[in-house]
């Protein structure tokens, strides 16, 4: 990746080994490194994390950690955006071109989400997706996606294919 303003997607002890999977393609798709907090709710190495990572597991850029405290200690200077139901604006209303830093995102637990401890720490810095009032959450799979990809946006897709470079940018015609 050429560019020094990286997405840093961080997973605090995810239970459901399908969505990791799938977070890590997404993860491959936008260059973006994946930081997993354990303890997890799975193996790691187990065979649906394989599956559902469509085997982009082989290009991902990933570390494991013990435990939260793990995380703070090996980043202990990075500014946290936390998603969460509980904040007051959406996630297009953040800035995320507005310094050099790299972007760090964390997604909660797919039971209890974040901690309220590490959210009050970031609360300027906490976002939710707006949705309709029936629905409490989303999953956190997609969620990691509609938020990758608002960055994305945001940082006008750097390093990132504007066309279809499997069967090339003339399949159509």
């Amino acid at each position: 990746m050429t560019t020094t303003k990286r997405l840093n997607i961080v997973l605090f002890e995810p239970e459901i080994a399908q969505n990791v999977g799938a977070i890590i393609r997404t993860c491959v798709a936008v260059n973006a490194k994946l930081h997993i907090i354990e303890p997890l709710g799975f193996i790691f190495d187990n065979r649906f994390v394989t599956r559902s990572s469509a085997n982009y597991i082989e290009y991902a850029d990933y570390q494991l950690y013990n435990d939260w405290e793990h995380f703070v200690s090996l980043n202990p200077t990075v500014k946290l955006y936390c998603a969460t139901r509980y904040a007051k604006f959406p996630h297009s209303k953040v800035d995320f071109t507005s310094d050099s830093d790299p972007i760090f995102i964390l997604f909660g637990r797919e039971s209890t989400g974040i901690p309220t401890t590490i959210l009050k720490a970031n609360l300027e810095r906490c976002f939710r997706i707006p949705m309709s009032e029936h629905v409490r959450s989303l999953n956190v799979a997609n969620t990691v996606g509609i938020v990758a990809y608002e960055v994305m946006r945001q940082l006008d897709y750097p390093d990132l294919s504007q066309v279809e470079i499997q069967k090339g940018m003339d399949y159509l015609e």
